[in-house]
């Protein structure tokens, strides 16, 4: 959705996450049920606030009902069952995984160096933090990285990598 940003009163009476929140309002009223919601990130970037602000307006048309949250998916108007949204085949955090995985195995990130940090993947990939964690954490779990604590995550040496993998 491009819209044009909004001026925002930031020495009014009323707090820039409301002010955000009645403008995203405006916005999802002329949209059907199941479409999707921009995410924060997208609020963050378009108003210039910070994550929490974002955050918080979203929370608020959260809590009238106007839209709701799917784990891992995204924000999508009306209320959840109300109407169908595009399903994915796996939950986003898996398809991240599963991409950097096919990454890895096409050495496209050689074992033992690093691979593209949590800022870089919220920014590639356009989603939350808890996103990127948990494909990173999924990641651990399957032998493809390991994390070096205050150094980053890094390729596995191949023999850690799961069984079958490397099969082209």
């Amino acid at each position: 959705m491009a819209y044009l940003a909004a001026v925002l009163d930031y020495d009014g009476d009323t707090h820039i996450y409301l002010q955000i929140a009645e403008i995203l309002r405006e916005r999802v009223s002329g949209l059907s049920s199941g479409h999707p919601v921009p995410s924060e990130a997208d609020i963050q970037h378009e108003f210039g606030v910070a994550r929490t602000t974002a955050r918080r307006a979203i929370h608020v048309l959260r809590e009238e009902g106007l839209i709701y949250t799917v784990q891992g998916e995204g924000t999508f108007v009306g209320t959840p069952g109300e109407a169908p949204r595009k399903q994915r085949k796996m939950p986003f955090y898996q398809q991240i995984a599963s991409e950097l995985a096919e990454q890895i195995k096409a050495g496209q990130y050689q074992q033992r160096r690093p691979i593209p940090g949590e800022a870089a993947l919220v920014k590639q990939y356009d989603v939350a933090r808890e996103t990127v964690r948990r494909a990173m954490a999924l990641l651990r779990e399957q032998g493809w990285i390991y994390t070096v604590p205050q150094r980053g995550s890094y390729v596995s040496p191949e023999e850690s990598w799961p069984k079958g993998s490397t099969e082209g």
